[in-house]
């Protein structure tokens, strides 16, 4: 069976709108009118503008298809300022995007809430979901962050999470499903583990050389089941009952359309949990990746 395409949601973080786009062969903004266009026409679900700040979020207001159909989710600003700085920031968004109303405002990072301005900032996101500013409130984990254990002080009504077919920490663990059955919503994000399944043998980091032959059996296994990289990580992703969106950051228009066109297709015949790294080093995208 294949899934819904619903399921699949939008993240603006690579449209490049910020100006820091790098080498691109048309300009940003024309990218991200035709991925928003082909995203609509797709019926995706979520369009996660938490990557996009000041003028940026007015651009990509001025390029979402209007009456637009996105569930919209903005992100929260750093706590340490006070929470009236947090809530004209969350106004000022609404305001560049052109709505009265978000479906969802995330707090990016967990340790804003353990700071000594967390619970005012928790408030007064509370406050502004009570004036119908939005419609829910949402947190965004790491797995070394105890997720469900943050899920289970603060309630929130999303949490997102990265989870991918490398990365299966949060779904061995039961962490996401204890997630969604206390009935919050999971949105799972870094399905790609930063590209690093699509990277070829000879370009993988250095830095990853113990997670090498690992990586290349994964590859074997997936050539192997008659499926390719970019299949297999959707088939995944979209596969988890523990999620209810799946959010993807293609950084072009054509990347969108494979990756409608590989999430519509039926998910390969893999076994999944064969494929889950345990290099401590590989799961940490943010080192590797930087190097």
């Amino acid at each position: 069976m294949s899934f819904p395409l619903t399921k699949l949601g939008l993240s603006a973080a690579q449209f490049g709108l910020g100006g820091n786009s790098g080498p691109r062969s048309r300009p940003p903004e024309v990218e991200a009118r035709d991925i928003l266009s082909i995203a609509a026409r797709g019926k995706l679900s979520v369009l996660d503008a938490s990557g996009v700040y000041g003028r940026a979020e007015q651009i990509l207001g001025d390029l979402i298809p209007r009456p637009s159909s996105f569930r919209l989710t903005l992100n929260s600003v750093r706590a340490d300022r006070g929470p009236d700085f947090v809530e004209q920031e969350a106004r000022n968004s609404l305001r560049r995007m052109a709505v009265e109303r978000a479906d969802a405002i995330v707090v990016p990072s967990v340790g804003e809430l353990f700071g000594p301005h967390g619970m005012a900032l928790w408030d007064r996101l509370q406050q502004l979901k009570a004036e119908g500013l939005f419609a829910r409130i949402g947190i965004s984990v790491h797995a070394s962050d105890d997720p469900f254990g943050v899920a289970k002080r603060f309630k929130p009504d999303l949490v997102q999470a990265p989870a991918s077919l490398l990365d299966q920490r949060l779904l061995a663990d039961g962490a996401l499903a204890r997630i969604a059955g206390a009935g919050i919503e999971v949105q799972l994000r870094s399905i790609f583990l930063n590209g690093l399944l699509f990277l070829p043998p000879d370009r993988v980091p250095a830095t990853l050389k113990g997670a090498a032959g690992r990586l290349s059996r994964v590859r074997r296994m997936i050539a192997e089941g008659r499926s390719d990289p970019l299949q297999a990580a959707l088939g995944f992703a979209l596969s988890r009952p523990e999620a209810t969106a799946v959010l993807v950051s293609p950084t072009t228009a054509a990347e969108l359309s494979a990756i409608i066109a590989a999430a519509a297709s039926p998910p390969p015949d893999l076994d999944w949990d064969d494929m889950a790294l345990d290099d401590p080093v590989a799961l940490d995208s943010g080192s590797w990746a930087a190097a």
